[in-house]
C-alpha cells in the first residue's frame, strides 16, 4: 500500500461570487469547495462549459482571491498573490513569437534576476529533459502545435514548481498528439515529482493521467463526485486498453450528464434572455 502522502494544498468552504454590473445581480461561480490535495499527486477536474474549473485553478494559482473561506498552499493562505513553488500552463499558446524556443524558456528567470550560469544550466537541463535541445534557436512559428506546448511547459518547469497548475494545455491538440502528450506530462510528472492538477473537458485524459478526478457541478461548481483510478504510478497511454479505464470514463460521464445538460439549458436561457 502506497504510504499517505503531506496536503499540500487544502481548501474549506472556498466560494468566488463576481460582482454584477449595472442591474444585472451578482454571479456566484464556484462553490463552496472543499479539497485536499496531496503532495506528489495527479488530480484533475471536469465539468460542464461555465462551471467554475477555470475560477478554480485561478485561485489556486494566486490570480484570483476567494470570496470566502479558506485556500492553502503548504500551509501559506493563498490571498490573491502568485506564490513561489507554483507554476501554470495555460491552453492558450504563450510562447512569445518574437524569442527563440532557449530565450522564451529562459523569461522567467531573467526576470528573477537570477544569474547567467544558472539560467543557463536550468535552460539547459530543461530543454533537454523535454526534448527540445535540438530546436533551442527555432522561433515558435517553426514548431507545431505540441512542440509550442513543450516550450512553456518547460518555461515553467525551469522555475522548479513544487505544484504545476494546467488548464487545458493539450485542447488545442489533436486526439494522437494529445495522448503522446498525456505521455510525456506523466513523464515530467514522476521525474520532478510535482504536484500536478489538470482541468479538461477530455474525460479520456482525464480517467488516463489521474490518481483522482474531481467532477463538478453545473454553476455554481462544487465537487459532486472524486474518484480514485488506482492505476500504477509507471502508467501511460497504453492503460487506455484496460477494462477498468472504460469503467472510470463511464462513471465519470455518468455524473456529468445530467450536469452539462443543466449547463447547456442554462446557457440557452441566456441567450433567449438576450435576443
Amino acid at each position: 500500500m502506497e504510504p499517505k502522502r503531506a496536503v499540500q494544498i487544502s481548501l474549506r468552504g472556498v466560494t468566488k461570487v463576481f460582482p454584477g454590473l449595472g442591474e444585472h445581480p451578482d454571479v456566484q461561480a464556484l462553490g463552496p469547495i472543499d479539497a485536499d490535495i496531496q503532495q506528489g499527486e495527479f488530480f484533475t477536474v471536469v465539468g460542464p462549459s461555465g462551471c467554475g474549473k477555470s475560477t478554480f485553478l485561478d485561485i489556486l494559482a494566486g490570480l484570483s482571491r476567494a470570496t470566502s473561506g479558506t485556500a492553502t498552499f503548504d500551509g501559506t493562505p493563498l490571498m490573491g498573490v502568485v506564490p513561489d513553488g507554483i507554476g501554470a500552463v495555460f491552453q492558450q499558446d504563450a510562447s512569445f513569437f518574437w524569442l527563440n524556443v532557449w530565450d522564451n524558456v529562459a523569461f522567467g528567470l531573467r526576470r528573477r534576476g537570477m544569474s547567467a550560469p544558472e539560467i543557463e544550466r536550468r535552460v539547459d537541463h530543461a530543454l533537454s529533459f523535454i526534448g527540445l535541445s535540438d530546436f533551442a534557436k527555432a522561433y515558435p512559428a517553426q514548431l507545431s502545435g505540441g512542440m509550442r506546448q513543450r516550450v512553456c511547459i518547460a518555461r515553467t518547469l525551469v522555475l522548479e514548481p513544487k505544484v504545476l497548475l494546467l488548464d487545458e494545455p493539450f485542447g488545442a491538440l489533436d486526439q494522437q498528439t494529445r495522448l503522446l502528450m498525456g505521455d510525456e506530462l506523466l513523464r515530467i510528472w514522476r521525474e520532478t515529482g510535482a504536484t500536478v492538477v489538470l482541468i479538461t473537458h477530455a474525460l479520456d485524459e482525464a480517467a488516463m493521467l489521474s490518481d483522482r478526478v474531481a467532477v463538478m457541478s453545473a454553476r455554481p461548481g462544487v465537487f459532486i463526485d472524486i474518484v480514485k483510478t488506482d492505476w500504477p504510478r509507471t502508467r501511460d497511454s497504453t492503460i487506455v486498453s484496460d477494462e477498468r479505464f472504460g469503467a472510470i470514463t463511464a462513471r465519470l460521464w455518468a455524473k456529468l450528464r445530467a450536469e452539462s445538460i443543466l449547463s447547456l439549458g442554462a446557457a440557452l436561457q441566456t441567450t433567449g434572455q438576450a435576443d
